[in-house]
């Protein structure tokens, strides 16, 4: 009996999101984290006074209304998210949290909690990797906002993991980023140094595409617990 060879042994293995390759992968959920890598970035960095999220919205045609391509969502007044990869996507995974942080809201009087956030889209991320006749979603997702008297910062991954961070990126150029986060990042910073400073990064890895209109930048802080977004009129200063 002539033994199949590999490539359409692979061929098989990555036609399913429920199929372990021989080496363990699960082929569908690794096509969909280079989807993920192809989305523009997005940057969020812990702040002693608050949490914020820098998203690159990347080259828009000029006949698009930028307020209708925003990359930074309203979970809650307490809880922002960004997304990197497919946004259609993540519309579904936004809106799904939107009813439950309301449905918390009437039921025990008292706004739902962050991780409870990123906890629900990660269960759904999970689900789409068991599920015959299913693919995974192609987004990875960024959560921050007030939790308490501090701020939390989160993200999701394709296959349903779920980590905080003091400060992190997705999608485009997401390991150049972290690198320079990494030597830079310094807990005691403030929202203002924050945005200074994911800017300078964008500008270091965009070169000659930096425009300071193609991003969003929103901000929670500590005392207020509730989402601020820049407008374009305020970016000018961050230059």
């Amino acid at each position: 009996m002539e033994i199949p060879d590999m490539q359409n042994q692979v061929m098989g293995y990555d036609r399913s999101a429920t199929m372990f390759s021989p080496e363990g992968h699960i082929l569908q959920a690794e096509y969909a984290e280079k989807a993920v890598k192809l989305g523009s970035a997005s940057i969020g960095i812990k702040c002693s006074d608050g949490v914020i999220i820098i998203a690159d919205k990347g080259n828009k045609d000029n006949l698009v209304i930028p307020e209708s391509a925003d990359k930074i969502h309203e979970i809650d007044e307490h809880i922002m998210a960004s997304a990197a990869g497919i946004l259609s996507d993540a519309r579904i995974l936004i809106n799904q949290t939107r009813v439950t942080s309301q449905q918390h809201k009437v039921t025990y009087d008292s706004p739902i909690d962050v991780e409870s956030i990123i906890r629900e889209i990660s269960d759904l991320q999970q689900q789409y990797t068991q599920h015959p006749g299913v693919r995974p979603f192609g987004v990875a997702l960024m959560v921050a906002g007030k939790n308490g008297k501090d701020c939390k910062l989160y993200t999701t991954e394709i296959t349903g993991n779920y980590l905080e961070y003091n400060a992190i990126a997705i999608g485009q150029n997401d390991e150049k980023i972290k690198e320079i986060l990494r030597k830079e990042y310094k807990k005691e910073m403030t929202i203002e140094q924050g945005i200074k400073l994911a800017l300078d990064i964008f500008k270091r890895v965009l070169g000659d595409k930096f425009d300071i209109q193609r991003f969003n930048i929103a901000y929670i802080k500590n005392e207020e617990g509730k989402l601020t977004r820049l407008k374009n009129n305020e970016l000018g200063k961050f230059k």
